[in-house]
């Protein structure tokens, strides 16, 4: 068989051709899409790949911001908590300061009320006992007991002490009227004599004496003259009584009780007026 070396030699430079051809008009621009398409999407990966880590840094983020705000919430919370109860145990302790505050305030009212009650009648039961014993002696005032009152009053008159005598004197000297004698009851000139003569015995001079009648004394006698007095009544006897059972009751009032002390009777007084 014979080779036909032109028609090899054709078909040869139409293959070169065809090559030629196709790659200058199909195969490099198909290479230019394809490098193109790849350069597309490397730089679309590149824009996805950015935006992912953009979008994981945000939500990085976000996580992070949520979990200070849920610190900061759970901070708050307990922050809350902690004043709330703070407040309520306050409010508990200034409610049971209070409660414990009017519970003693009722305390020392009842106390007070007690205290003042049994004051209140042990003073009523005092002065009704007072009183009952002047209104004895006032009914009890006859003549004989003032003629011992009188008796009384006179040797109190010759007993002073000598300051009192020389005090009284000294007034009786000095005063231009006479001297005043008053007494519960009206004296009868006996016994207006006998004042007269353990006065002028005791003074050793005429004492001039003007006699009233004051029934306020309640079986009492006394002497004034230029500002002072000396006097004797029962009434001093009920008023030392009255003293010294008022001292007894409050010494009984005090934690450390003492003992009240006796009524004495009272002695001859020189007061000024």
């Amino acid at each position: 068989m014979l080779i036909d070396w032109f028609t090899v030699g054709a078909q040869t430079l139409n293959f070169i051709i065809l090559v030629w051809l196709m790659k200058r008009f199909l195969y490099q621009p198909i290479l230019h899409a394809l490098d193109a398409r790849e350069k597309r999407i490397a730089t679309e990966l590149a824009h996805a790949e950015a935006k992912q880590t953009e979008a994981q840094k945000e939500r990085d983020e976000f996580q992070q911001k949520n979990k200070e705000f849920d610190q900061q919430r759970a901070a708050l919370l307990r922050q809350a908590t902690d004043e709330a109860q703070a407040e309520r145990q306050r409010l508990f302790d200034e409610a049971r300061q209070a409660a414990d505050a009017l519970s003693a305030k009722r305390q020392e009212t009842l106390k007070n009320d007690v205290h003042n009650l049994n004051k209140a009648i042990s003073h009523r039961a005092q002065q009704e006992v007072f009183a009952i014993s002047l209104k004895v002696l006032t009914d009890l005032a006859a003549t004989s007991l003032e003629e011992r009152v009188s008796e009384v009053f006179t040797r109190r008159l010759q007993e002073m002490d000598g300051e009192t005598k020389a005090g009284l004197a000294e007034a009786l000297k000095t005063k231009s009227g006479p001297a005043l004698v008053r007494s519960a009851f009206d004296l009868p000139p006996e016994q207006r004599a006998a004042i007269q003569n353990a006065l002028n015995e005791t003074f050793s001079a005429e004492i001039r004496v003007r006699f009233e009648t004051a029934p306020e004394l309640i079986g009492g006698i006394e002497l004034s003259t230029n500002g002072l007095k000396v006097a004797w009544s029962i009434v001093d006897y009920l008023a030392s009584l009255e003293q010294s059972v008022g001292e007894l009751l409050q010494e009984k009032d005090r934690p450390a009780a003492k003992a009240a002390p006796q009524a004495e009777e009272p002695q001859t007084e020189t007061e000024n007026q």
